[in-house]
């Protein structure tokens, strides 16, 4: 495993949606912990607000808005961690690229994806899925489409010891895809709780396709670009 800490990538512009996005992420957890990680009432309001598989299969109307609600939710302080160091590094240069209006919106549209994905692989599931995890899946996608070459300084244990190393995203998020579909092949069937890894593929896949449609152009240039100065 590898843990991404912070690309050399600048922006041009302030990643004011990604900001904002953080802190929703964090005042909703703020708000769990004071209803207490594990009680009832913490049950409760995540139960209320997650997603269920079955019920969105059933054409539950109500359930549809859950996919979204769901996304601002996050289980453990490791959750959570891990999902925004996610988010602030690679998603304030997706929205430098793409603006602020459109990342909103690709946003919500990478996490209906990892909705999606999770559905399909357990459609009559009664675990609730909860995370941020399908959308930035989906900035990691696009990220990976945009910035193949971009330095990532990374942490990769060694035995009982970590090695900071500099690694192109490519090999970052690469090693981290597969990581999710060897997992995700080997929990089907499986209902249990858990990482919802279907649901980083489909989001992952969705941001790869939305970059892909909206600048088909630009990114030849940039697999191009990195494949001729890794030849160097």
């Amino acid at each position: 495993m590898v843990i991404p800490l912070r690309d050399e990538n600048p922006t041009k512009t302030f990643p004011f949606v990604t900001v904002c996005l953080i802190a929703i992420n964090i005042f909703v957890f703020v708000f769990e912990l004071s209803l207490g990680l594990g009680t009832q009432s913490w049950e409760k309001f995540i139960y209320s607000h997650s997603m269920f598989p079955y019920r969105i299969v059933q054409g539950d109307l109500t359930a549809f808005l859950s996919i979204f609600t769901s996304m601002f939710l996050h289980g453990s302080w490791l959750h959570i961690i891990g999902n925004m160091l996610y988010l602030w590094i690679f998603g304030n240069n997706v929205e430098d690229y793409m603006g602020h209006f459109k990342f909103f919106f690709f946003y919500f549209l990478c996490g209906l994806g990892g909705a999606v994905g999770q559905i399909l692989s357990n459609p009559t599931s009664t675990v609730p899925n909860l995370g941020a995890s399908g959308a930035i899946a989906g900035i990691l996608g696009a990220y990976l489409i945009l910035y193949p070459g971009a330095r990532i300084l990374t942490a990769v244990p060694l035995f009982f010891f970590i090695q900071i190393i500099k690694l192109p995203a490519i090999f970052v998020i690469g090693f981290w895809f597969i990581i999710q579909v060897l997992s995700g092949l080997s929990s089907l069937g499986i209902e249990s709780g858990g990482v919802a890894w279907f649901a980083h593929i489909g989001g992952f896949a969705s941001g790869v396709i939305l970059i892909l449609f909206l600048h088909r152009r630009k990114h030849k240039n940039n697999y191009f670009n990195y494949f001729t100065f890794s030849l160097l």
